[in-house]
């Protein structure tokens, strides 16, 4: 192994270890299966990073069918007729105890119908941009670069 594949190897550590760190802090790490499928493969001069397939979308932030948040308005995901799949917020409100209520009489409505409401509401207004992956990437390529540099130098690639 190379020194190029060396540092390629640190910094490929320190993006998925920095990614896993931002997902815990912004709270987005309640089922901990995003967290745990972060991961990277070297092939040569190459790193490839792997995740879920909604990683990109809570990275990068989706914009809504009516509204956008102001950290998603570069994402290049939109919201137009289809809602997300309400199913997956099952699991999600369950681990969390929140429980829906009715707005005009204050009683509590099936987890079926608030999974609904919270797809719609997504649907509406998207999904805002962590860059919980980005941040890392970008700070990784700047902390590591001259030791590439210099490593690609020395190996002669």
């Amino acid at each position: 192994m190379g020194e190029f594949n060396k540092i390629l190897e640190k910094y490929a550590k320190y993006v998925i270890q920095q990614a896993r760190t931002n997902l815990t802090k912004k709270d987005s790490n309640s089922s901990k299966n995003l967290y745990n499928s972060l991961d990277y493969k070297i092939e040569g001069t190459k790193v490839t990073f792997e995740s879920l397939k909604y990683g990109p979308f809570i990275d990068q932030g989706v914009r809504g069918k009516n509204h956008d948040y102001a950290e998603s308005k570069s994402s290049p995901f939109k919201y137009r007729n289809k809602m997300p799949p309400s199913s997956v917020f099952d699991k999600w409100i369950r681990q969390r105890g929140i429980k829906g209520r009715d707005k005009k009489t204050g009683r509590f409505i099936t987890n079926k119908s608030l999974t609904f409401l919270i797809a719609r509401s997504i649907q509406s207004k998207g999904i805002r941009a962590t860059m919980f992956f980005t941040k890392p990437f970008e700070k990784g390529i700047e902390k590591y670069s001259d030791e590439m540099i210099e490593a690609l130098l020395n190996d002669n690639i």
